[in-house]
């Protein structure tokens, strides 16, 4: 038996809604959106592959796209379920699905986001919360008004200072301009810090020749002492930064040179701290140091790694170094007071929200400006930057905070909940003048039993086992599961359980009596697929991918989407794939994930495609070589389809568009491993110019 997604898919219309949901993840696929998780993949693209894999060959994908059924009965393998994506998707088509993850973070949030609880349940467990601990987090985020009012404070600017060789103190910044619109040619008025009395007042953004009105000192700017990695002392000589950081013991020091506050009548106030406020944090302090042995804080080293030694170079040796004294005391007092509530499903929602709320309140985020989200989070370029001018958000919230525990508790956690209880997907609007999109409800409530072990699996028509493991072992038998859908982690940039210590750090002390897979030291462990190196990545992805073999019935398909810039990616998913026993059957294209995210801004060439890998254990081939020419045929077709959609194809798109098909044609063809890595590296190597060329000829009329 075969399935549609073997020889076709519907990228175009699947398409248009990705690039949609892509934008907005959080509010169009908010059960994913409950807890911060590494390249997450878009929902409607994972619901067209589970239908696509699970539904009988002679029904089509697109039709069934807004039923509000699948297949009853098949059962759906996710190996690397991360933010449980693929889990959900299979379970609003009323699908039995199992997942598994290695990392601990993963396995908790994804039981949080499938767990139904009613929202008054939880809006009440807040307002308790709010009664007894926020006036104790609050009174650290108050000031007083020049008029002498009250007020919240929003949010307190920091920057990182360094000492000279001869004993001066420099600060970090780039700019005295610290705030300004989103779009400031519109709004051209911004908050500039005097570089010599730090004093605050407004100018447009973009002067060159500005006068501090406190001090009269006139200066630009628009230049500060740092340059590039460099930083210059009162006397124009230049310093290389990390020399002056590594010197010292510790991370750098930071100084507060500014704070913006809401008033009484809701407005926004920038201002330059008091002796009130520096009195506020050095309470802070001391309270934190009496309370040490008392709060549930983080003690865990930072281990070193790929996306670790870039804190560790600044003397972050601890995740408690990430939190300023304010932030650990205000967290360790909001982490406590959650620990106490006797309700578990109702605890560990709250604790999921605490824990995403990390992310938004440490000192490694920024400030984006106005106009927009104020708060850039810890993650923003997926790696554990240093921040030199770094934003401390207000923890608990107020009415116009963003980033904060009662923001993200009303746009995450309530919003996932209510998700659960009518589930919607996506359509288009076709008869608007301007191309827009509705909610279309699919189905009614989502609601699973979630299980731990098989023979409970088993026992249940809408079961969903949740998993903590290496997916190479998996406590399942043979041949009983359908589907394998899944999104692999990156062969090399991101290494999650890295990143998920940051999380893992807080989390663990408090959840290990509970789940034993936080008893560790870290949340990484052995058999993770996370390697720089090609063939350990294509060695552990292959084993997890040969445990798939066994566990699929004999005519199940393992689809998994993946994207990559060099031909290594390449070929280390061919090695894997070919170790496993499974085979290339098919290859699609489809909308990877939001075109703006910071790793692809940054690049000239951004791939914002995934292929959509199909494999299986049985086909037909038909043994022969294969050419770049017969390949750029193929890979027209594709290009063809989705430009005709409106896909604005970059010139590394086209090149994983052909990469994908190369894959089938080398399964189909028999192709050896040399031959199928001087194809890849044929596509990668040839210039933009002349695949160009190569992508003008006729489509061909048999498609892989």
């Amino acid at each position: 038996m075969t399935r549609p997604i073997e020889h076709s898919f519907p990228s175009a219309q699947i398409d248009k809604l990705a690039e949609a949901e892509s934008w907005r993840k959080e509010i169009y696929r908010p059960l994913y959106s409950i807890h911060k998780w590494w390249a997450k993949r878009l929902g409607t693209v994972f619901r067209a592959i589970t239908l696509g894999a699970t539904m009988d060959d002679e029904e089509d994908i697109w039709s069934h796209f807004y039923a509000a059924e699948g297949a009853a009965g098949r059962v759906v393998l996710d190996p690397f379920m991360g933010s449980g994506t693929s889990i959900g998707e299979a379970a609003k088509l009323g699908l039995k699905t199992i997942g598994c993850d290695i990392n601990p973070i993963s396995t908790f949030i994804v039981r949080q986001a499938l767990t139904r609880i009613p929202t008054a349940d939880l809006e009440m467990e807040l307002e308790k919360i709010r009664i007894d601990t926020a006036p104790k987090i609050q009174r650290y985020y108050s000031t007083t008004l020049p008029d002498g009012d009250a007020a919240e404070v929003l949010h307190y600017f920091w920057v990182k200072i360094v000492e000279t060789p001869d004993g001066a103190e420099v600060p970090l910044f780039a700019s005295y301009v610290f705030s300004k619109d989103a779009y400031p040619k519109k709004k051209p008025a911004a908050r500039i810090l005097c570089s010599s009395c730090w004093d605050v007042f407004e100018d447009r953004y973009d002067t060159v020749d500005a006068q501090c009105p406190t001090c009269a000192h006139k200066f630009n700017p628009q230049v500060g002492p740092v340059t590039g990695n460099h930083v210059s002392d009162r006397f124009g000589r230049k310093h290389y930064i990390k020399d002056l950081i590594n010197v010292n013991a510790g991370p750098p020091k930071h100084r507060l040179y500014a704070l913006k506050a809401l008033t009484a009548r809701g407005e926004k106030l920038y201002m330059a701290p008091t002796a009130t406020d520096h009195e506020i944090y050095s309470e802070a302090e001391m309270t934190l140091a009496g309370l040490q042995d008392e709060l549930p804080l983080p003690d865990m080293k930072i281990r070193s790694g790929y996306n670790t030694d870039q804190a560790r170079g600044y003397n972050y040796e601890n995740w408690r170094d990430f939190f300023n004294s304010r932030q650990l005391l205000c967290h360790g007092l909001l982490l406590q007071r959650i620990m106490s509530i006797k309700d578990k499903a109702r605890r560990e929602a709250l604790l999921c929200l605490f824990s995403g709320n990390l992310e938004f309140n440490n000192m490694f985020c920024s400030f984006k400006g106005e106009g927009t989200g104020a708060v850039r989070h810890l993650f923003a370029h997926h790696t554990l930057k240093p921040e030199r001018t770094p934003l401390e958000n207000n923890i608990w919230g107020t009415g116009r905070s963003g980033g904060s525990f009662t923001s993200l508790f009303r746009s995450r956690l309530l919003k996932a909940k209510e998700y659960l209880e009518q589930p919607f997907e996506l359509a288009a609007n076709e008869d608007a003048e301007k191309r827009s999109f509705r909610k279309q409800p699919v189905g009614g409530p989502l609601d699973v039993q979630i299980v731990s072990e098989y023979a409970d699996f088993t026992a249940y028509d809408n079961a969903t086992l949740i998993l903590n493991g290496n997916s190479a072992r998996l406590p399942i038998p043979n041949a009983s599961v359908d589907a394998v859908v899944t999104d692999p982690p990156y062969f090399d940039f991101i290494h999650y359980s890295e990143l998920s210590d940051f999380f893992y750090a807080w989390l663990g002390p408090v959840l290990a009596h509970d789940y034993e897979y936080f008893a560790s030291d870290t949340s990484g462990a052995d058999g993770e697929v996370q390697h720089h190196d090609p063939g350990d990545f294509a060695r552990n992805l292959g084993s997890v991918f040969e445990e798939c073999f066994r566990v699929l019935k004999a005519d199940g398909v393992l689809v998994f989407s993946f994207h990559h810039s060099r031909p290594e990616g390449w070929l280390s998913i061919f090695d894997a794939v070919r170790s496993s026993g499974l085979t290339f059957v098919a290859a699609h294209a489809v909308k990877a994930e939001m075109a703006v995210s910071a790793p692809k801004t940054n690049t000239r060439q951004p791939i914002n495609l995934d292929v959509i890998l199909v494999c299986k254990k049985v086909v037909n081939e038909a043994p022969g070589a294969v050419s770049l020419a017969e390949l750029a045929r193929v890979t027209d077709a594709q290009i063809v389809e989705l430009e005709d959609a409106g896909r604005k194809l970059s010139t590394a798109d086209r090149r994983v568009i052909m990469a994908g098909k190369a894959l089938v044609y080398s399964a189909r063809r028999k192709l050896d491993r040399d031959s199928t890595k001087g194809l890849l590296t044929q596509i990668f190597n040839t210039e933009a110019q002349r695949l160009g060329s190569l992508w003008k000829t006729e489509p061909c009329a048999s498609e892989p």
